[in-house]
């Protein structure tokens, strides 16, 4: 991309931040609690697709860092911590500590059977949510009433507006960090080891490793993403982390493009605002399968891929 339309990019981007940033005053209590939730799953999304684009690790299994770092929150909440920069280093630490535990599981396999794998480690932790009731109170799930304070000194997130400013402050700093990792050198490895493991392999580059930080990396992530959902709720449950959240949240990934982490948040945005506002009609799941079809056979390459390139003169 040339310098005028890095400018441009720029400038889009800086409008739409301002923009977002009005909806906090220009919103009413609904619409903001909406938005930050959508934030929180567009995270979650974003490490979805941080393993299944840039990486080659299709995931259905992102829920588990996701309700780890979600029930740390929760924990902390419950022994009257209620500093947020506490509640998301502490989620993502979390998170990214599960990772590194199941990276082994993960980063030697390829195609349906790290989906199969992904999905078992989804599907063991929520079990293990249910019922490991001294720790996460089982199926009832876990109140966490508190006050937050972001940072020392700040005010406390005692209203929707502050609660969605904190969480769109949150996903922005963290999106805008992996952006630019990805377009890193180190970005460029993963790809390049997304795309031919066995020549970087051969050219004595550790695979392993570098599939092995994306993944830590996405769980930090997800992890944060879980510390933002009990910081909206004050409760989380294992079904906050069920079969269905993962299925949609790889529907947002698909819808916005794998390989695009702004199209997997515009992704969640599609998916939750057709869950959430048309569920009390019944046809949010015909919707979201509809929508399903007709990206993949109208839009291959989700909506990232209506981006307008421009042609190299011959």
């Amino acid at each position: 991309m040339t310098r005028p339309w890095r400018l441009v990019a720029g400038l889009g981007a800086a409008a739409l931040l301002a923009l977002l940033v009005s909806f906090a005053w220009t919103l009413d209590d609904y619409a903001n609690t909406t938005l930050a939730n959508i934030l929180t799953v567009g995270l979650l999304a974003v490490s979805v697709a941080l393993l299944t684009g840039a990486a080659g690790l299709p995931t259905l299994g992102q829920t588990a860092p996701y309700l780890v770092g979600a029930y740390t929150t929760a924990i902390l909440v419950h022994h009257d911590v209620d500093l947020g920069i506490l509640h998301l280093l502490a989620a993502g630490a979390a998170g990214a500590l599960f990772a590194l535990i199941t990276a082994p599981l993960v980063v030697y396999a390829r195609g349906v059977v790290v989906l199969m794998i992904t999905l078992a480690l989804g599907e063991l932790t929520s079990t293990v949510a249910g019922q490991w009731k001294a720790v996460t109170h089982g199926t009832d799930g876990m109140v966490a009433l508190a006050k937050v304070t972001p940072l020392p000194g700040l005010v406390e997130l005692d209203s929707d507006q502050r609660v969605y400013l904190y969480v769109l402050t949150v996903v922005t700093l963290l999106v805008a960090g992996l952006l630019l990792v990805l377009r890193s050198p180190a970005g460029a490895l993963l790809r390049a080891t997304r795309d031919d493991a066995k020549r970087m392999r051969a050219s004595g580059h550790p695979v392993a490793g570098y599939l092995t930080a994306a993944y830590v990396t996405a769980g930090f992530l997800a992890g944060v993403a879980g510390a933002l959902l009990v910081t909206m709720n004050s409760y989380v449950s294992p079904g906050d982390g069920g079969f269905d959240v993962n299925a949609l949240i790889l529907l947002a990934v698909v819808i916005g493009g794998a390989t695009s982490m702004l199209g997997a948040l515009v992704g969640a945005a599609l998916v939750v605002l057709t869950r959430d506002w048309l569920a009390d009609a019944g046809h949010a799941p015909l919707l979201l399968g509809i929508l399903f079809i007709a990206c993949v056979y109208v839009l291959p390459n989700g909506l990232a891929g209506l981006r307008f390139t421009r042609r190299t003169p011959k």
